[in-house]
């Protein structure tokens, strides 16, 4: 398996992607994953109708930063002119790829017939992505679900529709929007859409280490895997499965070098969002980094120390606390 994929002019350094996620993949969470060798990690998903009007919060989850090896701003919204719009602020900050959201499962995007809502409109998603790609040189991609529900599971046809109109690749989601996250990703479905198209597609869904990222593309014949919940915790999975890719030995990051990864990615936090929004921001992946730990050895006991330094009210505690823990794993923070 070749180690990268060209989407038109583009190349993206690597088969293993990590997906958009709202309140995970912000500025400080993609450098940390960038620095772990990562090379693609996609922006939060960012409303173009509020993008164009410059609203602080939106602007700063399509935040593009210095020193990451490409830029994806992925865009949700049901107005052309709004997508084409946020497309060309995204392509004039520097964003090398505009993906568009046609996935996103939540109630409060499907609620405003946002993201996985635009598989019941085709037409709708049409002119959408001809809008994007007529206002960027940039590739325009679309990540989807298999379909709205199992009586409607219609991405071949847009997939196909969307490579007609210029989507230089494909991501597609395992299940259909009614499922959220229930039950498994149908990955074996997504070969469906991978029949029908002859850009790059990636099998997303369920994918949380070697085997599984394996499994899914036998299943899928995709081109690539897309981590979403597997990359909690764990910001160097795609560097890891792009090794076992190819044969590579990778060992899981020891206590002094999580330390060390934890550490830069909550000071760069602190230093993007300041030090009481980064504190809170940050809690969510502090939290992740202490689950997906193997210290300490007891769950119960690992519980009881996430808890704990996730109520800390000052970066130089959480500091402390987090240092202390894995320089001695046995021990118990909890008071």
């Amino acid at each position: 398996m070749s180690s990268s994929l060209k989407l038109d002019d583009v190349a993206v350094g690597g088969r293993a992607w990590i997906a958009p996620m709202t309140g995970v993949s912000d500025l400080p969470f993609r450098r940390a994953a960038s620095r772990l060798g990562a090379s693609y990690v996609a922006t939060e998903m960012v409303a173009c109708a509020e993008f164009s009007k410059g609203r602080p919060d939106v602007v700063r989850r399509a935040a593009v930063g210095e020193g990451l090896p490409l830029m994806v701003v992925q865009l949700v919204g049901r107005d052309p002119a709004h997508i084409a719009e946020g497309a060309r602020l995204a392509e004039a900050a520097g964003a090398q790829i505009i993906d568009l959201n046609f996935g996103c499962p939540a109630r409060e995007v499907t609620g405003a017939q946002c993201g996985s809502a635009l598989m019941r409109e085709p037409e709708l998603a049409e002119r959408l992505i001809a809008s994007a790609v007529a206002a960027v040189a940039a590739p325009v991609t679309v990540k989807m679900r298999l379909g709205w529900d199992d009586a409607s599971k219609n991405a071949p046809q847009i997939a196909a529709r969307a490579e007609s109109l210029g989507v230089a690749a494909i991501t597609v989601h395992g299940r259909t929007r009614c499922q959220f996250y229930k039950g498994v990703a149908d990955w074996a479905a997504v070969a469906e859409v991978k029949a029908a198209v002859s850009v790059p597609v990636i099998v997303n869904g369920d994918i949380v280490d070697d085997k599984t990222a394996r499994a899914a593309l036998r299943a899928s014949g995709a081109d690539g895997v897309m981590v979403g919940r597997g990359v909690y915790g764990r910001p160097w999975i795609a560097a890891q499965l792009e090794a076992e890719f190819e044969g590579c030995a990778f060992e899981e990051p020891d206590a002094d070098t999580r330390l060390g990864i934890v550490l830069d990615h909550f000071h760069d936090a602190l230093i993007f969002y300041g030090d009481r929004l980064g504190l809170r921001t940050f809690r969510k992946h502090l939290a992740s980094y202490v689950e997906q730990a193997p210290w300490p050895a007891n769950t119960e006991d690992r519980r009881a120390a996430r808890g704990f330094l996730c109520r800390l009210e000052s970066p130089a505690e959480v500091e402390r606390g987090l240092t202390a823990l894995w320089a001695d794993p046995d021990r118990r923070l909890a008071a």
